[in-house]
C-alpha cells in the first residue's frame, strides 16, 4: 500500500465547503503516479517502453466528505494483473483512519507504437506486489444505457481537456458530466467506463439519460458512439 496526507484546500472545496468529486479523482490519480514514480515505474520507465496505462473503469463509494482544512490520507494498492489489465484500489480516509471514499479501477496497458494492448513487464509485476483488496460491494465494469436519454449541446476538446498522453484525461469526463446534474443532487456513488480516446479538436456529443436513483451519461462522437459513460447513483440534499 502507498499513501500520503493532505489537508483540503479551498480551490477543492464545492459551496457548502466540501471537497469535490473531481478533486477526489485528482487526489486518487496523484497517488498512484507518486507511487509509480518511488517504484521507478512512472512516466519516464512507460516512456523508455513505449508504454502507457490508460483508465478503463472507475467505481468510487462515497461514505462522508471531508470538508475544508481537514486532515485526509489518500491510498493506494494494486491487486492483480490479468494479461494487459492492471486492477488497483484507492482510499480516502479521515484524521482518525475512517473510511470517507472507496474506490475500484481497471487499467489497460498500451503499446504507444501500435496503441495495441502490452503485457506488464517483469519490472512491473516486481513493483506492484498484488494485496488483498479493499472490502467494498464491487460493481460491473459495464455499465448499461436506460432508455430515452435526451441529447445536450456539442463540446469541442479544448486544450484543457488534455493530459500528457494527449487525449481527453479520465477526469475531465467526470467534470464535464456532472454539469449536467441537477443542483442540489448528492453523489454516492460514481461509475465510469472509458470506451475510447478522444483527442483535441474532437466534438463531445453530451446525452443524459434519468434513472430511479440517479443519472447516466454517455459522452459520445459524432456517431453517437460513447467516448466515456458516466453513471452518478445518489438523490437530492434535503
Amino acid at each position: 500500500m502507498y499513501s500520503f496526507k493532505s489537508k483540503v484546500r479551498y480551490s477543492e472545496t464545492d459551496r457548502d465547503g466540501k471537497l469535490t468529486l473531481e478533486a477526489m479523482i485528482d487526489y486518487f490519480q496523484d497517488c498512484s503516479t507518486f507511487q509509480s514514480e518511488e517504484l521507478g515505474l512512472g512516466i519516464p520507465y512507460l516512456k523508455e517502453h513505449h508504454m502507457v496505462w490508460v483508465l478503463s473503469a472507475w467505481q468510487i463509494v462515497i461514505e462522508a466528505s471531508p470538508k475544508l482544512c481537514d486532515e485526509i490520507e489518500i491510498g493506494t494498492l494494486p491487486y492483480g494483473f490479468k494479461g494487459f489489465l492492471g486492477y488497483r484500489n484507492f482510499f480516502l480516509k479521515d484524521s482518525e483512519g475512517n473510511f470517507l471514499a472507496r474506490a475500484n479501477s481497471i487499467w489497460t496497458l498500451l503499446n504507444t507504437d501500435d496503441m495495441r494492448p502490452a503485457r506488464p513487464t517483469e519490472e512491473m509485476k516486481e513493483g506492484y506486489v498484488p494485496e488483498e483488496k479493499l472490502p467494498m460491494e464491487y460493481a460491473p465494469r459495464k455499465i448499461e444505457l436506460p432508455e430515452h436519454g435526451k441529447k445536450q449541446e456539442e463540446i469541442l476538446v479544448k486544450p484543457h481537456h488534455i493530459d500528457s498522453n494527449n487525449h481527453v484525461n479520465n477526469g475531465q469526463y467526470v467534470r464535464i458530466a456532472m454539469e449536467y446534474l441537477p443542483a442540489g443532487f448528492e453523489i454516492r456513488e460514481l461509475r465510469a467506463e472509458y470506451k475510447k480516446q478522444a483527442v483535441l479538436h474532437d466534438v463531445i456529443i453530451t446525452i443524459v439519460y434519468e434513472k430511479e436513483d440517479g443519472y447516466v451519461i454517455a459522452l459520445c462522437d459524432s456517431e453517437e458512439q460513447p467516448y466515456a459513460v458516466v453513471e452518478f447513483t445518489g438523490g437530492r440534499n434535503t
